[in-house]
């Protein structure tokens, strides 16, 4: 193999030779040198460079070494070389590569015959590359001499001045202090840009427009000059504004030829750092290009250059051009010289470092033509959206973007790979070549499109928007193109919608359910069945009435309706009474369109509202929004019901009345048809409210009627046949379109939210006293009357008889307007009442799947329409596609068998008639009392809520009226309390947060009024709320807010999202939060959604039509030292691991805290990176604005300034101290 090797290579020579014979000879008055052959090649540097030259050298028949540093072990140009040793051990990383010694000794060790400098480190240092001769060692670049020249900034500047070639006003040799910047600034004004005398590629720039800038970047760009090459020294010039970049590509050789391979235009900077280099430089003048490659070949020779070198100028906009300095090395950017000239710029760095002349290697000045543009992209691993933030970490995902004119340089961008903060954040060059500037730049819009980068930030989106601006497709611009068109950042963000999945299902596998669960039971391992549904759009229902005829043509419609008509309540209220509310939008979609095919004769479908809206971000990560959108198109032809709490919305506390009203006209855009408007204290201006809004946003008004007591029963005097017809008179006069009677029902298994602050009393009615009829003057609704009134049996205590006397009142005083009847089957006797209502005159009633029936849901559907058929009330609803709906909900209930109700309860409670527990408040309570420890005492439970209800005056038990009662009957059990006992001591206790907060009228006013004197022992001197609560709240600025989430969240803010914001801060900030990290969590089903996937288990998931992926899990590894798991998955037949923290074993180990971006005060470092500066203590004051630490990362320091004023409470970091992406630095308070 090794005789091959040798005879491949001397093939490559004889070819070199045979290709150097052809050529014309050298001028014969030069002298020729020796040509010595290079067979083994060292690169002091690291990543794509190193590569770039073993690539060359493998093509030349030549032998590479690698140099790599403790921390670059796993990095692949050591790789990539022949050989590989490690130098700087025990050093910083940086300083590894700045090791000479270290170098030398390598070079010496192995028979290295030259050393390549690459770019960046030591590859201008003149006392590396003498080192390097004295070693007799060659040095692939100029000689030690010209390097000193050249990298000497203030020499090189004045070597121009004698080659007459113009130059920027600056100082003559590196300042040495702060004063001489003072005295540049004073006799040349502002603004001044500090520059590194012995480095470039940006480090130690700084640019300055006033004194009081001077000495903070005076300090940093020394700073950073030093870390970077060694030297801090720095000197300063004029700085021109909105210049073009243009750098000339210069060669020479041993024996005096110089030529140049024309320019590059690399205007677009950020930073001072090249973003995107094009060569040519677009709609140059030919003239001034003439003047730009004489004057640089004019210099190289003053100064006797060989091999490799850049000649930077700016050009101002007059055409005149100065020049800035030499880069004595090979650029980042010579690849796109190279594609325009066909030149190989690397072998001819090494043939002339050989001794051979450029004619011999077929160069002249004649023979270089411009060939088409080629434009680079510099892909790094910089977060945009953050300021170009460097990110770090592991590459999950990597896929390139190949094809026709695209060059690739890289080192680390493969699936694996991990950034590490210590270097550069280059991670990939894109090169595209095409005939001309717009051709390359269509074939580089293409290519960055194709890129898959998962893991870590990229500046990808940031260059497709630069790629596509007119600025830079027309070839206009300059250095101030980045800064002067921020719609460049205006990123699109990548979806990542696969990795997210594997990320959310490794956290499941690794961490568990990500909602809570509140009994251990395993999802059913089988996905329900679907029954099959026709093609074709589904027949016509009430919905293409009510769009055609509007509320009042709906309402006379239903009125006029031969038979019962139902409101199917699985989609909301019966899943929320069984099921905690949990069933997911994945489930609700598969069946909704055999409900619009079989079930259009519905009067409605409630499926929105209530407990729903906020469950759907809190614990199954949906937008709410979302899930109304997509049903509506899928159920295209029944009206959709929602449940509105009055001036609550769907809150459980008061919103300014701007925010209630523009949510209904949100919800009614995006679909919903019917507002049931209800509170839970019957509390008239609450209702008005939320009716007021409905009506406003052209949806069909249901005033709902909350239900408690027993009508039938003399004794039970305070919610009376009269009380509930005053009501309705109210109700009426106010507008309803549908009358509801509301029986308690279903709370949230959760405390609500802390509502606002204590208000100022506000004008209202005085309240009347008890005994006396409470009236409320209704002014004309502003918006078209039509009547539908819902009372609402949220608990399930309507009789067979008391339903008669109720709805045949209701009846008789409105003979026009529709009735509906909500009620609950926790007693078991649902259906029997529901039947007397409709044979008392209702127009509909609720009524569930019947699998998803009974208990605390609603009667069962197919009960009704078996009970109903053939009859004068019959629903018309087909009985045999009632079945196949069951089944499917069947299948779907044992999906949610951590959630079943029948966990704890087996079957209705009759008690319901004494305790008056709304239906899913027993649910719910039940589960609430076995995570308390009072599982064993839930019938005292039950007990106590009786003298609970007592004792807060005898409420009607709603929604969050219900959960007040609750909470204070679990109290009492809790605390061994009787009724009179807590009455009592009540002076004394610390009562529940929610029971002060109705005392004070947070929610209302209760019918009767506060119980007193409780009410005063609790209360004390707390404030107190008088008429309604949200009254005197002014209006929140939706404007201002939405400005606030998309600088937190990005530009993907939508109104909806703004609403649920304003509802639910803190549990949309969240939900955002945890979806942009695991996302699209919809596509996967139930069970992998609640449980996750079983090692070596196989499953599809849908991102969207003709988008599917085939996953397999694969393994989980073992903990490791940063407290993380690596789960591995087949995706589409490749490889994916993810790392995933084990919450439970971090716990027991020790991390650094993490700044709450809701926490205001918390200081969080903005990228990973090591702090070498510290500027405030904890107790000092600092101002808005003031710089608080320094931060270094990828040799480039970053200043974090604080973001408001204050005291500083507490520095949680130490010089030296290396940090990751949001580690906690302070808190101002």
């Amino acid at each position: 193999m090794m005789l091959k090797f040798r005879t491949i290579r001397g093939g490559l020579r004889l070819l070199g030779i045979r290709r150097a014979s052809t050529a014309p000879a050298a001028s014969p008055h030069v002298r020729r040198l020796e040509y010595k052959p290079i067979k083994k090649v060292m690169v002091a540097n690291r990543g794509e460079i190193a590569i770039r030259v073993f690539r060359a050298c493998t093509e030349l028949g030549i032998r590479t070494v690698a140099v790599y540093s403790e921390q670059d072990t796993g990095q692949m140009h050591r790789q990539k070389a022949d050989e590989a040793y490690l130098i700087g051990r025990g050093l910083a990383p940086v300083q590894a590569y700045l090791h000479i010694p270290d170098i030398i000794k390598v070079a010496k060790e192995n028979n290295v015959d030259a050393v390549h400098p690459g770019y960046g480190f030591l590859s201008e240092r003149a006392d590396f590359a003498q080192a390097c001769q004295d070693a007799g060692v060659r040095f692939i670049g100029p000689s030690p001499e010209v390097v000193r020249k050249m990298g000497d900034k203030v020499e090189a500047r004045a070597i121009a001045i004698s080659a007459g070639v113009p130059v920027v006003p600056g100082t003559d040799a590196p300042i040495t202090s702060l004063h001489e910047a003072h005295e540049f600034s004073n006799t040349y004004g502002f603004p001044i840009i500090f520059k590194a005398a012995y480095g470039g590629g940006g480090r130690g720039m700084r640019v300055v427009h006033s004194y009081e800038e001077l000495e903070e970047n005076y300090n940093r760009a020394y700073s950073e000059a030093l870390a970077a090459f060694g030297n801090g020294a720095l000197f300063v010039e004029k700085f021109i504004e909105k210049p073009r970049h243009i750098e000339v590509q210069i060669l020479g050789d041993q024996y005096g030829n110089i030529l140049h391979l024309y320019e590059r235009d690399c205007s677009i900077q950020r930073r001072h750092q090249k973003v995107v280099e094009i060569a040519p430089a677009a709609h140059l003048d030919p003239q001034l290009r003439t003047r730009l490659t004489s004057d640089s070949v004019k210099l190289a020779k003053q100064v006797g250059y060989e091999n490799a070198g850049t000649v930077e100028f700016l050009v101002d906009k007059h055409g005149k051009h100065y020049f800035i300095e030499v880069n004595s090395r090979l650029q980042v950017e010579h690849t796109v010289t190279e594609e325009i000239t066909d030149v190989d710029l690397v072998h001819a760095q090494i043939h002339v470092a050989e001794g051979r002349s450029l004619p011999d290697l077929g160069l002249r000045q004649e023979n270089i033509r411009i060939n088409g543009c080629a434009i680079q992209c510099r892909v790094t691993t910089e977060d945009p959206a953050r300021s170009f933030q460097p990110d770090t970490g592991r590459i999950e995902v990597f896929r390139s973007g190949e094809g026709m004119g695209i060059r690739l340089d890289n080192a680390s961008a493969f699936q694996g790979a991990v950034i590490s903060p210590h270097y550069d954040s280059l991670l990939v060059k894109v090169i595209a070549h095409g005939k001309d500037h717009p051709t390359a730049a269509t074939k580089m819009s293409r290519a960055l499109a194709e890129f898959r980068v998962r893991g870590v930030k990229t500046n990808i989106p940031f260059l497709q928007n630069v790629l596509n601006n007119q600025q830079f497709l027309a070839g206009t611009v300059d250095t101030q193109f980045i800064d002067e068109n921020p719609e460049l950042f205006q990123l699109r963000p990548a979806q990542n919608r696969a990795q997210k999945l594997l990320h959310y299902l490794g956290h499941v596998m690794v961490n568990g359910p990500t909602t809570p669960i509140p009994v251990k039971a395993s999802p059913s391992p089988t996905d329900p069945i679907v029954p099959a549904v026709p093609i074709g759009p589904p027949p016509a229902g009430f919905r293409d009435i009510l769009l055609r005829e509007g509320p009042e043509g709906f309402a006379r419609a239903v009125r006029n309706h031969q038979g019962l008509l139902l409101m199917d309540t699985t989609f909301r209220d019966a899943h929320q009474s069984l099921l905690a509310t949990r069933v997911r939008t994945h489930d609700l979609k598969k069946i909704a369109p055999y409900v619009a095919h079989n079930f259009s004769k519905l009067f409605s479908i409630e499926n929105w509202g209530g407990a729903t809206f906020d469950v759907a971000m809190r614990f199954l990560y949906e937008c709410p929004w979302r899930r109304l959108q997509e049903l509506r198109e899928l159920i295209p032809n029944i009206p959709f019901q929602m449940l509105l709490r009055g001036a609550n919305a769907v809150g459980y506390t008061n919103y300014p009345d701007n925010v209630v009203f523009k949510f209904c006209e949100v919800a009614k855009e995006n679909g919903m048809d019917v507002f049931r408007v209800f509170d839970s204290l019957n509390y008239m201006p609450n209702l008005l409210l939320g009716m007021e809004a409905a009506g406003n946003a052209g949806g069909v008004v249901e005033a709902a009627i909350s239900y408690t007591g027993d009508v039938a029963d003399p004794s039970r005097t305070k919610y009376s046949l009269q009380y509930y017809m005053g009501l309705a008179e109210e109700l009426v006069r106010a507008g309803t379109h549908i009358l509801c009677i509301k029986v308690p029902g279903p709370t949230c298994p959760r405390s609500p939210p802390a509502p606002s602050p204590p208000l100022p009393a506000s004008p209202s009615p005085p309240l009347c006293p008890p005994h006396i009829p409470y009236h409320i003057r209704v002014t004309p609704p502003p918006y078209p009357t039509m009547s539908l009134f819902l009372p609402q049996d949220m608990a399930g205590l309507l009789k067979p008889v008391a339903c008669t006397m109720l709805v045949r009142s209701l009846r008789d005083r409105f003979p026009d307007l529709p009735l509906h009847i909500h009620t609950h089957d926790t007693s078991g006797a649902g259906v029997a009442a529901m039947l007397a209502c409709a044979q008392a005159g209702a127009d509909v009633v609720d009524v569930a799947a019947d699998s998803m029936s009974g208990m605390t849901s609603q009667p069962s559907m197919g009960a009704l329409v078996a009970c109903t058929r053939g009859t004068p009330m019959d629903t018309g609803v087909p009985l045999e596609r009632v079945f196949d709906y069951s089944e499917y909900w069947e299948g779907a209930r044992g999906l949610y068998a951590a959630f079943d109700c029948t966990a704890t309860m087996k079957s209705g409670n009759s008690d319901v008639y004494e305790n008056e527990i709304p239906g899913g408040q027993y649910t719910n309570l039940h589960f609430q009392a076995h995570s308390m420890g009072l599982g064993s005492k839930f019938k005292e439970v039950k007990k106590a809520y009786v003298e609970a209800n007592q004792m807060l005056g005898d409420l009607i038990k709603v929604t969050p009226s219900s959960k007040i009662v609750g909470d204070l009957a679990q109290f009492m059990v809790q605390n061994g309390l009787s009724r009179a006992e807590a009455e009592a001591q009540a002076e004394e206790l610390s009562f529940p947060r929610s029971v002060v907060e109705f005392l004070q009228g947070y929610i209302g006013i209760p019918h009767g009024g506060f119980p007193e004197p409780l009410r005063s022992k609790v209360l004390k001197d707390l404030p107190r709320v008088e008429g309604r609560p949200g009254a005197s709240l002014p209006p929140l600025d939706l404007q201002l807010l939405e400005k606030e989430l998309i600088e937190r969240h990005g530009e993907e803010v939508t109104p909806e999202d703004v609403l649920s914001a304003a509802i639910y801060p803190d549990v949309f900030a969240h939900f955002k939060d945890f979806t942009a990290t695991f996302g699209p969590l919809d596509s996967l089903n139930t069970r992998l959604f609640l449980q996750g996937p079983k090692i070596a288990e196989e499953f599809e998931v849908e991102l969207e039509r003709g988008k599917t992926l085939h996953i397999k899990a694969l393994a989980i590894s073992d903990l490791n030292r940063a407290g993380q798991r690596q789960v591995f998955f087949e995706l589409n037949g490749q490889l994916r691991s993810i790392l995933v923290k084990d919450t439970q074993a971090m716990k027991e180990m020790h991390f650094h805290p993490k700044a709450l971006k809701d926490v205001k005060g918390q200081i969080g470092a903005p990228m990973p990176g090591k702090v070498i500066d510290i500027k405030v203590a904890a107790g000092g004051k600092v101002a808005k604005g003031q710089p608080l630490c320094v931060l270094s990362a990828m040799k480039m320091e970053t200043v974090v300034t604080s973001p408001m004023e204050g005291t500083v409470r507490k520095v949680h970091v130490t010089t030296d101290m290396t940090l990751e992406g949001d580690d906690l630095i302070l808190e101002i308070e």
